[in-house]
């Protein structure tokens, strides 16, 4: 069910019961866009009006983080939990390997993506992994046509926001695998080489304290961009 959050349409749903669809959809042979919408996100949307148009198509854009939490209560959004990227991808490559489906790992560096893919064959020994590429690549097209010759159902894309989203909207068409999930920083944190925040950071919903700590010259202007974000959708709500 979508919901309106500001002027994007939010995935009202269940961690359990969107595992379940997204199953059931591959079995079904329905193509499905899947993307996750934070603070971020938002902000980025409402500049680039591409980006907002591809995330109100998406099949599924789940929420991700304490400010969209936030931003829920003002809508009187129901939300059953935090369903962000990186806690939610592990399950869903549990479910590919409980059910077969095979999966095409684009994005991060060379180095990250090794690791990351040397961990899934540890942590998912039956998972079908069709192939995998860094996200330092110059062809889009042949990238796409390396990820149909792989045969894979599932594509995991982690190349940041909007990158992501409009490699996986440029070709939506041409794309044969029936999966494909825009999951930002998960490769990076899957190889073991990025640190996550501490379970107490995680638990007190501030792991973004912990990545600024980490980045402070890359991540400032992003988590400045909280304040914007507020700003934005209590201004939108005043107004609407």
């Amino acid at each position: 069910m979508k919901k309106a959050f500001g002027n994007i349409d939010l995935t009202v749903i269940t961690e359990e019961q969107f595992l379940d669809e997204f199953v059931s959809r591959i079995r079904n042979g329905k193509k499905t866009n899947i993307y996750f919408l934070n603070a971020h996100c938002y902000n980025v949307a409402q500049t680039d009006a591409y980006y907002h148009r591809i995330l109100n198509e998406a099949d599924y854009l789940l929420n991700d983080g304490v400010g969209v939490e936030i931003g829920a209560k003002l809508f009187d959004i129901p939300l059953s939990g935090n369903l962000n990227g990186t806690d939610l991808t592990p399950k869903i490559l549990k479910r590919c390997e409980e059910n077969g489906f095979s999966v095409f790992v684009l994005g991060s560096n060379e180095t990250n993506l090794q690791s990351a893919i040397r961990n899934f064959r540890r942590d998912y020994p039956g998972l079908k992994i069709a192939g995998a590429h860094h996200g330092y690549f110059q062809s889009k097209k042949e990238m796409a046509a390396r990820i149909n010759n792989s045969g894979a159902d599932v594509l995991i894309v982690g190349m940041g926001v909007p990158l992501q989203e409009k490699f996986i909207a440029d070709f939506d068409k041409e794309l044969a695998c029936l999966a494909r999930i825009g999951v930002g920083a998960f490769i990076d944190f899957a190889s073991e080489n990025v640190p996550r925040a501490p379970y107490l950071f995680r638990k007190l919903r501030i792991e973004w304290l912990f990545r600024l700590m980490r980045e402070p010259k890359r991540l400032w202007k992003r988590n400045v961009g909280s304040l914007v974000f507020l700003y934005r959708i209590f201004m939108y709500k005043w107004m609407h």
